[in-house]
């Protein structure tokens, strides 16, 4: 069963860019190079860059994305210290057994406050929308970052509870669920354990319409594929 409820939709906040200016150099009139045109270039935000330095300490290969800090091994937490001042004891919490060793402890801290800054103004417009951000997995590590950084933010991780990112869920929790938006390429379905379609559906090709649906008791598997994500409804 699907239905459809029409609601204005501001989508999850991406990684800010910000821009910085990088000079350029042509000739002037006596022939020497000058600044001219300046070229925006796109700073890297803090998650981007712990990816990098983890990267940069393995294989030497191109930063991948942005991922948990909690990879490999990690410091213990005696040596979780700043370079100066020191951490505070929730701080401390969010950093124990996530950094890695190759990684300093403010770089790991530095992301997980830009996830809080990500949240805070995403729920500003739409708390919906932060809530499926948290779901997809599109700001990284946000449970521990509300729980020990901005526990403020509690709601919207309240809200982000017992919701599916797009993909293959095996048992899902029977219920009604809500997407925030979803155009035609929203694709869903929902099957038992002999793989008999239960329920299937599609997004209706207005990005400004929510889909629902709801699992019914015995199914065993739930698929979904450019839906981004479902909230409890």
């Amino acid at each position: 069963m699907r239905n459809h409820i029409r609601r204005p939709v501001v989508a999850p906040l991406l990684l800010t860019a910000v821009l910085t200016v990088a000079g350029c150099s042509s000739s002037g009139p006596t022939g020497k190079d000058t600044p001219s045109a300046s070229t925006p270039t796109r700073t890297l935000s803090a998650a981007e860059r712990l990816a990098g330095e983890q990267d940069s300490a393995g294989d030497g290969s191109s930063p991948a994305p942005a991922r948990s800090a909690s990879v490999g091994p990690v410091r213990p937490d005696s040596e979780l210290k700043p370079a100066t001042g020191s951490f505070t004891r929730k701080e401390k919490k969010y950093l124990s057994g996530r950094v890695p060793e190759s990684v300093e402890p403010a770089a790991v801290l530095e992301a997980g406050q830009e996830a809080c800054q990500r949240i805070e103004r995403t729920a500003k417009h739409d708390k919906d929308a932060a809530a499926t951000a948290v779901v997809s997995g599109e700001i990284q590590d946000a449970a521990d970052a509300i729980t020990h950084l901005c526990p403020e933010q509690r709601p919207v991780l309240d809200a982000a509870e017992g919701g599916y990112p797009d993909g293959t869920h095996t048992d899902p929790k029977p219920g009604r669920y809500r997407t925030v938006s979803a155009g035609t390429d929203c694709l869903w379905g929902i099957t038992d354990a002999k793989g008999k379609e239960l329920d299937a559906g599609s997004g209706t090709g207005d990005s400004e319409e929510q889909s629902t649906l709801t699992i019914p008791a015995g199914a065993t598997e739930f698929v979904s594929s450019g839906c981004y994500a479902w909230l409890r409804a």
